[in-house]
């Protein structure tokens, strides 16, 4: 698996609402600047995860995008699938049948991509939220642990 700019900006926008009082809203400008993300690029991600109901957008002067669901419901494998990212091995191959070596390294493959979706669905924004939280208070900022 490729960790692409894609996915890493988007779980670090994700991140970021999961930070803000009662997870949101935030302005796309103010999330760009605070994550150093393009804005035009961020904002054609955040309407990718609107329309997987990950976030809601809010109209208006004090409005912009909320997490949908609290950080505990959502989940990095979703934060990906979401934005189009894939964690498929090896597209399109068949293993030869006459090689063992085809086989088995086709078979590994196929564990580990498993594993990998096992991991990637069962880390949640709040997992991430208390990483956050424990790292802003190592380095002394005052911070809440309110998710």
């Amino acid at each position: 698996m490729k960790l692409t700019t894609r996915a890493h900006y988007s779980v670090k926008a994700l991140l970021d609402l999961s930070l803000q009082p009662r997870y949101g809203p935030g302005s796309v400008r103010a999330i760009a600047n605070r994550q150093d993300i393009p804005a035009p690029y961020l904002e054609k991600l955040l309407i990718e995860m609107r329309r997987a109901g990950l976030v809601q957008s809010i109209r208006g002067v004090q409005g912009g995008y909320k997490l949908a669901r609290s950080p505990a419901q959502i989940s990095l494998g979703q934060i990906l699938e979401a934005v189009g990212e894939t964690i498929e091995p090896l597209p399109h191959h068949t293993p030869e049948q006459r090689q063992a070596e085809d086989w088995v390294t086709f078979t590994l493959w196929q564990q580990l991509h498993q594993k990998l979706k096992e991991a990637l669905y069962s880390i949640t924004l709040a997992d991430l939220y208390y990483d956050a939280r424990s790292w802003q208070a190592a380095q002394g900022e005052a911070t809440s642990f309110v998710v």
